[in-house]
């Protein structure tokens, strides 16, 4: 890894998610032993806590196709202004979710803390879904299925222009990998996104070794390295139980880690959040269990 210290910090945001428990996905993984696990790996660990979010029980729903958005551009502003902050004193973020939705923060404040050095970014997303909704096209109004169309550029204001500029990162330097269910209408901005998308087919006839090898390339092309965002239902449920939109044949035990190895190997990621933990859903932490693992071999762990 290209750093020594690692700031870690809580999103315990659910107001973009269908289901109710993400909220507690921060502290499920930390109850899993994030934070000393990677004081082991020899790294300088520093918690920054979780940002404020407000309460689903407190707050207007407001507009029916962008559910909760003023309340989630808010939270993902903060996460931006934080990890923008923690890149300036030469630490790796490491974001604790949450819902997808505050994808949108990390990449925003990874993007801008980049362009202000005139650099760009690239971006791996480990996905069951493609989050590429925007809320003419969304079928729930849902947030965290519209993170990453927000992060190109497509969506709310709101979420598109934190920093006052969009897209956060260009269409060729976006990878998605474990793709299974994507909405209809989704489909077709996924196509004119210029992103390149793997799905569990592709992941099947040509193995995971090589789409690794392709996304960290394409990833990495013209950039100065790329965000990991892991959604845990991008793993079949057998090993994740615990997530709010579980899709059966996702990722095996073995190709999540092969898939983590490969980035760390490459020496390229420059953040990482990993989201989605429900622990309403889990079976005894199961989920948060196997999320810390991911961090550990994302963060250099290795067998020998």
């Amino acid at each position: 890894m290209r750093y020594s210290r690692i700031a870690i910090l809580g999103a315990p945001l659910d107001l973009g998610a269908g289901r109710r428990g993400v909220d507690m996905g921060p502290s499920a993984l930390r109850l899993a032993g994030l934070n000393a696990k990677l004081e082991s790996l020899g790294y300088e660990v520093e918690d920054l806590g979780n940002v404020a979010v407000a309460q689903q029980e407190s707050t207007a729903t407001g507009r029916e196709n962008a559910k909760y958005l003023p309340q989630i551009a808010k939270t993902c502003t903060s996460v931006a202004e934080k990890v923008e902050k923690a890149l300036g004193e030469a630490a790796f973020p490491l974001i604790l979710g949450g819902d997808h939705s505050v994808a949108v923060g990390t990449v925003s404040g990874v993007s801008h803390a980049f362009q202000e050095r005139g650099e760009r970014i690239g971006v791996i997303w480990i996905d069951a879904h493609a989050d590429m909704n925007t809320p003419e096209s969304s079928p729930s109004g849902n947030v965290h299925g519209m993170p990453l169309a927000c992060c190109l550029g497509r969506g709310p204001h709101e979420l598109t222009h934190i920093y006052d500029y969009a897209p956060k990162v260009e269409g060729r330097n976006v990878i998605l990998i474990g793709l299974r269910d994507v909405d209809k209408r989704e489909r077709d901005v996924v196509r004119e996104s210029g992103v390149t998308a793997f799905t569990m087919r592709d992941i099947d006839e040509r193995g995971l070794p090589n789409i690794m090898e392709e996304a960290i390339s394409r990833a990495t092309a013209g950039t100065a390295g790329f965000h990991l965002s892991l959604d845990m239902d991008s793993v079949d449920p057998d090993e994740a139980p615990g997530v709010g939109t579980p899709v059966r044949g996702g990722m095996t035990y073995r190709e999540a880690h092969l898939a983590m190895e490969t980035v760390c190997d490459s020496s390229r990621m420059i953040s990482m959040e990993v989201v989605e933990v429900n622990p309403v859903l889990d079976d005894a932490n199961r989920t948060a269990l196997l999320g810390v693992e991911l961090v550990m071999s994302a963060m250099g762990k290795k067998i020998l």
